[in-house]
């Protein structure tokens, strides 16, 4: 029995059950906030359970999308601030279901970690339950694993899955994208969740700088304009899914303008993009000077300022433009009209 005693048991291997249960038990009432009366279950289950509303949709079609932050993580690391990146992986998910009509319903997250810090990971569901409050978003589950042979202490991992819901005729894109609709800008937050391996590059390893350095071009220091929370478009567009002159949306992530507008566009249409350089935020103005960056490349790793584009009926873009900061930065043309699917013409 004393062998017994002394044997290994999954604490000693590394896995603290405990610390994961008492996480659970100190976040309960948190998650229970973001709940509706579509909830049907307890957080703890083997599974969540979630009504659709009979009397609020007529042919529900149900969206899916499963993200990350990407190496976003390794900057929270280094800030030791944790609740801006459960804010960064919801609204990221939602930006990605809206592109298709959709409206958030429920919310699900897995954290892999190498050693369990129950306020480390309090801190990041709290800037879940954050965001799925502002979206209107039901946190029905999750899944937290502690696995020290996988992660270093301080790594983890944190992704998301999202469940909306969108009428069958109101899907997007609309198949009526023509030449000549307009394309409407909203403008990003900072980077978003894309692009930090190549800033990393540069700000850490190229130029030294720390967290606290002080950007005077942004007028802030870089850990500020590094873990700018990435922006939902739901409060912005909701109200205009539904909008016959709208066509289509794009979630401007990784591939930037170029990489994400041409997902949504139909054969024989492209794009002619026309941003002024005033128009682009200094802090990508610096980064670009700063890393020695072609346009090219800019174009492929950042998102230039622009978080969401809206492809409008020419007709009837104007209303477009009374969202805050929006702007129309191109057109869709015939194909046969340029080399590229999508032409980007900066001016001066």
């Amino acid at each position: 029995m004393d062998n017994l005693k002394n044997g290994l048991d999954y604490r000693k291997a590394g896995v603290d059950i405990q610390a994961g249960e008492a996480t659970v038990l100190a976040i309960k009432q948190k998650v229970r906030s973001t709940y509706n009366s579509n909830v049907l279950s307890e957080l703890g289950g083997f599974g969540g359970l979630y009504k659709i509303d009979k009397n609020l949709w007529h042919q529900p079609i149900l969206v899916s999308s499963t993200d990350g932050v990407g190496t976003k993580l390794l900057i929270a690391i280094m800030a030791d601030k944790y609740e801006t990146i459960g804010q960064d992986l919801v609204n990221h998910c939602v930006n990605d279901i809206l592109v298709q009509g959709a409206i958030p319903q429920f919310f699900l997250d897995y954290i892999g970690i190498g050693k369990l810090e129950p306020a480390k990971v309090e801190k990041m569901i709290e800037g879940i339950i954050i965001a799925c409050q502002q979206n209107s978003c039901a946190l029905i589950g999750g899944e937290m694993a502690e696995m020290p042979d996988l992660y270093e202490d301080e790594e983890f991992d944190l992704v998301g899955t999202i469940i909306g819901i969108v009428e069958q005729e109101q899907i997007l894109p609309r198949p009526k994208i023509k030449p000549g609709d307009q394309l409407i800008s909203l403008p990003s937050s900072g980077l978003h969740t894309n692009g930090y391996s190549l800033v990393r590059k540069i700000v850490f390893e190229q130029l030294k700088l720390s967290l606290d350095s002080y950007i005077p071009e942004c007028q802030t220091t870089l850990g500020e304009l590094l873990l700018s929370v990435h922006r939902s478009y739901l409060p912005l567009l909701k109200d205009y899914l539904t909008d016959p002159n709208l066509s289509g949306l794009a979630h401007i992530t990784g591939g930037g303008i170029i990489g994400n507008l041409k997902r949504i566009l139909p054969a024989g249409i492209s794009a002619q993009i026309k941003i002024k350089k005033s128009e682009i935020p200094p802090f990508f103005h610096w980064l670009q000077e700063a890393g020695k960056l072609s346009e090219e490349t800019m174009r492929e790793a950042f998102n230039l300022g622009t978080g969401m584009i809206c492809i409008v009926d020419n007709e009837a873009f104007d209303k477009y433009l009374t969202i805050p900061e929006a702007r129309c930065i191109g057109e869709l043309v015939n194909q046969n009209q340029i080399k590229e699917k999508v032409e980007f013409i900066q001016e001066c």
